[in-house]
Formats: C-alpha cells, sequence, structure tokens
C-alpha cells in the first residue's frame, strides 16, 4: 500500500541542509525498524520547508499502530525522532502531538 504524508521543516537553511544530510545517510537502526515493521520503500520530497513522502507498506505486516508503540519502546529510534525534531515544524493543519499526517488523495490517473 502507498501513503503520503505530510511534515514541514523550520525555515532556516541551515538547518535544512543538515537534515538532508541526515537523510542522505539514515542510521542502520532506523532502516532496520523501517524495514521490521513492513515499510518495503520511502522517498521524502522537499519544496521549500514542505515536506512530501511516500511510503510504501507490505498490508500484511504494517500496522502504524505498532510501529508508533515500537517507536516509543526503542530508545536509539526515539532518540533519532528527537534529532528530526531539532528541524522539523508541524504543518497548520497537523494536531497537538503528532509529526508525519497522511494526506488525502484528490486524484489518481489510471
Amino acid at each position: 500500500m502507498r501513503h503520503c504524508l505530510a511534515l514541514d521543516l523550520k525555515d532556516d537553511p541551515a538547518l535544512i541542509a543538515e537534515y538532508e544530510a541526515y537523510h542522505r545517510n539514515i542510521w542502520p537502526e532506523v532502516r532496520a525498524h523501517l524495514h521490521a515493521h513492513g515499510v518495503t520503500g520511502m522517498e521524502i520530497y522537499r519544496l521549500g520547508t514542505r515536506m512530501v513522502m511516500l511510503m510504501e507498506t507490505d498490508d500484511a505486516r504494517y500496522d502504524a499502530e505498532a510501529m508508533a508503540a515500537a517507536t516509543r519502546n526503542d530508545p536509539k529510534i526515539r532518540e533519532w525522532e528527537a534529532l528530526m525534531w531539532k528541524f522539523q515544524a508541524p504543518t497548520p493543519w497537523t494536531s497537538e502531538g503528532e509529526k508525519w499526517v497522511e494526506m488525502k488523495r484528490i486524484f489518481e490517473l489510471q
């Protein structure tokens, strides 16, 4: 299944450059965490401070709630998430306490 999510970055060119540098070489624990929870592919695109993530998942193994719980229980993943929050900002439509928010598909060409 494909998921499309949005998140903003803080409007600071130095922070944006550092964020992109981290994503050119994500921590092995982060990569393993994603694969372990059924994420089979992921791409992040940026325009200014707005980011869009396309995430492919294996329906048989992906469970967003289980992945979130595993994130809360894994010190290394919590460390990565805290570090990323240094660069990230919620969108104007993001609820309190959330980061990446699923976008609504409004068109599909078949």
